[in-house]
């Protein structure tokens, strides 16, 4: 199926791009990889009146790690995936990266695209709500950072106001010995995950877990982050019996669907099963194992 007629808008500069999204307003999108934005268009889920392609605006297309990990809105998953510095920045990121679609969309797609777009069944929202992390948004009143809590509303529904789009992801460094990964189960290569979890873990001076976070994938209206788990977790001497009583807190905080990947129930033991593994890895990065 072909998408209804748009308008094609291929600026060379923020500033360029920021004046094209305030000329249009509601009735613009913004296309970088496009691996999300153009199936909808042709289901007809979405029909922007203009597509305001941001691939020639060369100054969005970075990766650096300058005190934090900053991923620029044209950084595809592959540029992450390949990059040695950021995958060796966060051992979450470095989980997830692989994990991403299959190796079309990762070669095309971006990561902050996948976060704009605010999908459930999306992976890096998972990771960023584990991770603290952030987005820079861009709009006519200058940049603001929007921590990734506040970023996700509901089910493809994000926080950017009327002319923002979306400059760079940020994910802030270790405040410690720190570790994380990301344990997805998707049917087949590039399939949506059935269940993915995202752990996040740093250990105090005393051995304690000093900070905690579990971003859950597929299992609600929107990525969640599972802050009941996490509270569990900190503070406290890492351990499988810790580890197990957090893991039972984070399937008590999802609402999964029963569908074609399997019934609600099943998801739910997933979410337990994935996250003492996940936490139990975090802890082993933590360690230097």
């Amino acid at each position: 199926m072909y998408p209804p007629a748009f308008d094609y808008k291929a600026p060379r500069s923020i500033e360029e791009t920021l004046s094209l999204l305030g000329e249009v307003g509601d009735e613009g999108r913004i296309l970088a990889g496009g691996q999300s934005l153009i199936p909808m268009m042709k289901l007809r889920l979405a029909q922007p009146a203009v597509l305001i392609d941001i691939n020639n605006v060369a100054e969005l297309d970075y990766i650096n790690t300058n005190g934090h990990l900053a991923v620029g809105a044209l950084a595809r998953h592959a540029d992450v995936d390949r990059n040695k510095e950021a995958r060796a920045f966060n051992g979450t990121v470095d989980g997830a990266a692989s994990w991403i679609a299959d190796p079309i969309v990762r070669n095309r797609g971006t990561m902050a695209g996948s976060i704009a777009h605010c999908d459930p069944e999306g992976d890096w929202a998972s990771v960023l709500l584990a991770v603290g992390g952030s987005v820079i948004a861009v709009g006519p009143n200058g940049e603001r950072e929007i921590p990734m809590t506040e970023f996700l509303v509901d089910f493809f529904t994000n926080s950017l106001q009327p002319g923002e789009m979306v400059k760079e992801v940020r994910v802030p460094a270790y405040q410690g010995r720190g570790g994380g990964t990301y344990i997805k189960l998707e049917r087949k290569i590039g399939d949506y995950a059935t269940v993915g979890v995202a752990t996040h873990l740093v250990l105090g001076d005393n051995g304690n877990i000093s900070q905690a976070g579990i971003g859950l994938t597929s299992v609600g209206s929107h990525n969640l982050k599972a802050t009941e788990a996490e509270a569990i977790l900190v503070g406290q001497a890492p351990s499988t019996e810790l580890f197990a009583e957090a893991a039972n807190a984070a399937a008590a905080a999802c609402d999964p669907e029963s569908d074609v990947r399997g019934p609600a129930e099943y998801k739910r033991d997933l979410v337990r099963v994935y996250t003492r593994r996940a936490l139990a890895t975090a802890l082993e990065q933590a360690n230097g194992k």
